[in-house]
């Protein structure tokens, strides 16, 4: 049997190490790939199978890797993972409904006023007021309480995966703390990469109803012709720009976690690793979403039977005299059954797009960083073979092209001498040489 030659196995030198306390440095840009190529290696050569310490396999992953790795990461730490989530968003639910009773408590005698008055009568501007106030109010405590619990949830995902890819224990405490120390620099990367996604529509729609509103107040049909036809031609080109940009950055709070960057490194960072690989981000992410939806969809149907069963069974007793504030009152149950449908969905909307987009940073850094070496290392792992992508057709090396991505000996590199033996200790005074210590004697070897 024919021996192969070992492979020398490069040192790894990039990135730093994955603990559960510290986040994932980046590693040196420019380097050649890394990782794990194909099973079936040049010249009959067998890779084996990439080890698995957690939800995936360290090396460059497929579309099955992901998703597999995703619904592992939910199945095996749902407790750390829905659990900081429904915290989270029931935590913002009861205070955006705190908000809503202490406004509704203030302006509801208000609310039965412009009730109580007729069509004939003038709407007194003293109701109307406060009102719009209350409503204003409520809305933007809304607002603030859904983009904190967003950045908390952002934070979560890339916390579970940190210790679910090396196959760690994952607590609720550690998953907090991950998450609240950096909660400042992910809100600053959701508010960044949200306002750079949605400026350019936004833009484009308010253009579209100013002009629209222009043209209608003076009643020239074929001015709002043109003007609605150049306020399409705006939402065309918003909208594969909010597009790029958004999957330009959509790595960035994944870096935001594990490699505890800023907003504006963050950014920049995941600018660099989507760089080659912009459409197969955009097409995993895209699918990540669509099952994120159809699975929240069928998850609130239940509740949503339950719930218009209950006003179909509630909506008779009322008649033409029941105030706002009874129909409010009686419909709460019914309210809080949805609420309950839709906080159930919104975990899962919440945090399976996360989890594929960190593993799809993962992905990249192990395609261009060497950080299935780091991964490995980190799990207590011996060093694992390194990746290049085999030509096509699985050709044979060229002379002087070693394999699976290792460098070769070129062109006018200069022979490295054999290594000189050991020359062992001294013989003492008085004592007979061994038999097949000399040289190219040791038994295993021809002269």
């Amino acid at each position: 049997m024919i021996e192969h030659e070992a492979v020398e196995q490069p040192n790894n030198s990039t990135g730093e190490t994955m603990s559960q306390d510290a986040g994932w440095g980046g590693a040196a840009q420019g380097g050649a790939p890394h990782g794990w190529g194909a099973p079936q290696g040049w010249g009959g050569r067998r890779m084996p199978p990439p080890p698995e310490p957690g939800v995936i396999p360290l090396a460059p992953l497929q579309l099955s890797n992901i998703f597999n790795g995703a619904f592992s990461t939910m199945g095996r730490y749902w407790k750390a993972l829905f659990g900081f989530t429904a915290a989270v968003y029931g935590a913002a639910a009861v205070a955006f409904a705190a908000t809503l009773l202490i406004a509704f408590s203030a302006v509801h005698d208000h609310i039965d006023s412009l009730q109580a008055s007729s069509e004939e009568t003038d709407v007194p501007w003293d109701d109307i007021t406060p009102v719009l106030v209350a409503l204003g109010i409520v809305l933007l405590i809304g607002v603030v309480v859904f983009v904190l619990a967003l950045a908390l949830v952002q934070a979560a995902a890339p916390a579970v995966l940190q210790g679910a890819v090396l196959g760690r224990p994952v607590t609720f405490r550690a998953v907090r703390e991950t998450a609240v120390s950096r909660l400042r620099a992910m809100l600053g990367t959701v508010f960044l990469t949200g306002l750079i996604g949605v400026v350019p529509v936004v833009l484009a729609v308010g253009f579209e109803a100013s002009l629209v509103a222009l043209v209608v107040s003076d009643g020239d049909s074929d001015n709002a012709a043109a003007f609605l036809g150049i306020s399409v031609l705006l939402l065309l080109v918003a909208g594969p720009l909010a597009s790029w940009l958004w999957v330009k950055f959509s790595l960035a709070p994944t870096a935001v976690v594990l490699e505890r960057q800023g907003p504006i490194a963050a950014m920049r960072r995941s600018s660099r690793l989507v760089r080659g690989s912009w459409w197969r981000i955009l097409g995993i992410s895209l699918l990540g979403q669509m099952v994120a939806g159809m699975a929240s969809s069928v998850i609130q149907i239940p509740f949503s039977a339950v719930a218009l069963f209950s006003s179909a069974l509630t909506t008779p007793n009322m008649d033409s005299d029941t105030t706002l504030t009874t129909v409010l009152i009686s419909m709460a149950g019914i309210v809080a059954i949805a609420l309950a449908g839709q906080l159930i969905g919104q975990i899962f909307v919440s945090t399976f797009p996360p989890l594929i987009l960190g593993l799809l940073y993962i992905d990249r850094r192990m395609r261009t960083e060497n950080l299935a070496q780091d991964l490995a290392t980190a799990a207590g792992l011996p060093p694992q073979p390194a990746y290049a992508p085999p030509q096509y057709g699985h050709q044979a090396p060229e002379p002087g092209q070693a394999l699976y991505g290792h460098p070769g000996r070129q062109p006018g590199d200069t022979p490295q001498a054999a290594p000189a033996p050991h020359p062992g200790p001294a013989p003492q005074p008085g004592t007979a040489p061994r038999p097949g210590s000399g040289p190219g004697q040791d038994g295993n070897s021809a002269p």
